[in-house]
């Protein structure tokens, strides 16, 4: 009974293991950013394909209810790489090499610097200094209030 029952579960419990290759549903993370497998949005659409880390083959995804997409786009905005002249805009035309050139420009120059500030004013040796400079008293160090420090223990050789 016991034997049974272990294999029962066993079994329940590896057939789920090996379910994995249906069939999913695509839903964004971002609303308003499509999903776009192979030219197709797959947003909230059905996605069947055999690949994922389990697999060593894979195939082609196939899409289910997604909506192709125009690979190039169509909007207001000119796009130089795709090779197609703007809907709109200035009109260039390139003038005949005869023609009546204007006067050039004036001449334009600008240019900037920097220096440091002036130096303060120094005061020179004096014409007739006295003859001996007195040095301030200074008699140590003073002692910190609070109790009196040990004597220093003599030191042995």
């Amino acid at each position: 009974m016991r034997a049974s029952l272990a294999l029962a579960i066993l079994a329940a419990m590896s057939s789920t293991a090996l379910a994995g290759g249906g069939f999913d549903i695509v839903v964004p993370v971002r609303p308003g950013v499509p999903i776009i497998i192979n030219g197709v949005d797959a947003s909230y659409a059905v996605v069947e394909s055999a690949m994922g880390l389990a697999r060593n083959e894979s195939m082609v995804p196939t899409v289910y209810g997604g909506r192709p997409i125009d690979p190039q786009p169509n909007v207001g905005h000119y796009y130089p790489s795709l090779g197609r002249m703007p809907g709109y805009g200035r009109l260039e035309i390139e003038p005949p090499a005869n023609r009546r050139l204007p006067k050039p420009a004036e001449s334009y120059h600008q240019s900037w610097g920097a220096e440091s500030a002036p130096l303060p004013a120094q005061s020179n040796v004096p014409v007739d200094p006295p003859s001996v400079i007195y040095a301030p008293e200074f008699n140590g160090p003073r002692p910190l209030p609070g109790p009196f420090p040990r004597p220093p223990r003599p030191r042995r050789f």
